[in-house]
């Protein structure tokens, strides 16, 4: 038998959290963001199961060749856009759309020679101050993309949201404000929402929006989970009880002899550890499911194994199935208790774990 830690993918789930977004954000086209292995799902099954999207963002090059390869055709947008202006042919040869953010990729489309044309995103920066073209040069950067041989026409606007996951920040009136001042007198296709936008901010949709994390059944709010928002959980990591140890009180556990057993108590050791992605910093009391009980970590995560406190469950045995995070387990709760954020845990799986698909391709 296979080591028993594997990751379930719920393909119907991501189906029903893309149709989710329809219902928010009706008079939009959807375009999914895919990029870092699908949030760690899977870039290939994802996109092929969200045959309903209208169109896929990655980060780079690679991933926009891993969708080609899958056999995904629609339209695919590098959100880094090309890196230097040697890819614009590989680009161009696999109908790739690209993000323009600095003037220096203006540069490269003006000195490109390639055939036919491509589709630009033009990049504002309009408050977070990560990429995106200063608001001043925007009339420029526009005349400059129009007369571009290899510049399809119809160029997209877009900016992104610094703190829609914080539903009351100023920050996002801001910068939605600054938007529209640069872009309404633009005759040209618009978007803003990330997942946080499109679940909190109607006002926000516009003609595209770009859901991430929520496309997966996690919310991208701290203190709530997807569920919250009629979301569904899309990855379940699973492992079993490899050893079961009864230990007396005073006993350390694991690696520097950081727990000690409060009293005479049973410890589980579970299949799974941080070289299968699983946090190492998670502390002690980190939730698990242990045969559907909830119980916690017990000492420091090894890098195939970790500990989980039995009391709650005294008669468990080898073999019990342990949930590390899932539908009955929020990962936004885990993330919670590590003190980071769902999005590291779910993209930070391993691919030496079992990925086992449930629902329909």
């Amino acid at each position: 038998m296979s080591r028993p830690a594997r990751v379930h993918i719920n393909l119907s789930a991501l189906r029903h959290n893309l149709s989710r977004v329809r219902t928010l954000a009706p008079h939009s086209r959807i375009m999914a963001i895919i990029k870092a292995d699908g949030y760690g799902h899977g870039i290939e099954r994802v996109a092929r199961a969200l045959d309903e999207a209208d169109a896929f963002g990655v980060a780079c090059l690679e991933e926009a060749t891993a969708v080609r390869n899958a056999g995904v055709g629609k339209p695919v947008v590098l959100l880094e856009g090309p890196y230097s202006g040697e890819e614009l042919l590989r680009i161009k040869s696999m109908g790739i759309e690209i993000v323009v953010h600095d003037p220096v990729q203006i540069d490269m489309l003006e000195r490109c020679d390639i055939q036919g044309t491509l589709r630009v995103w033009l990049k504002i920066d309009t408050g977070m101050h990560r990429l995106g073209i200063n608001p001043g040069i925007l009339p420029d950067c526009i005349e400059r993309l129009r007369a571009c041989r290899c510049v399809d026409g119809q160029i997209h606007l877009m900016t992104h949201l610094a703190c829609a996951n914080e539903k009351l920040h100023a920050l996002t009136d801001e910068q939605l404000t600054l938007f529209r001042e640069l872009t309404d007198d633009y005759e040209l296709p618009r978007t803003i929402a990330n997942s946080a936008a499109v679940l909190s901010r109607p006002d926000s949709h516009a003609d595209w929006v770009r859901p991430g994390i929520m496309i997966y059944g996690i919310s991208p709010f701290t203190g709530e989970t997807g569920a919250d928002h009629g979301l569904q959980a899309v990855m379940s990591f699973r492992s079993e009880l490899i050893a079961v140890k009864q230990l007396r009180r005073g006993d350390s556990v694991g690696y520097g002899a950081a727990w000690q057993c409060p009293e005479d108590m049973p410890v589980g050791i579970v299949a799974a550890g941080y070289g299968d992605g699983y946090p190492r910093p998670a502390p002690a009391g980190t939730p698990v499911l242990v045969r559907g009980t909830r119980t916690g970590l017990a000492g420091h995560v090894s890098m195939d194994m970790m500990a989980v406190d039995l009391r709650p469950v005294p008669d468990a045995t080898i073999g019990d199935p342990v949930v590390l995070w899932g539908e009955t387990l929020p990962v936004e709760e885990v993330a919670a208790s590590v003190g980071t954020i769902p999005y590291e845990l779910v993209s930070s799986v391993q691919k030496r774990l079992r990925f086992v698909e449930h629902g329909e391709g």
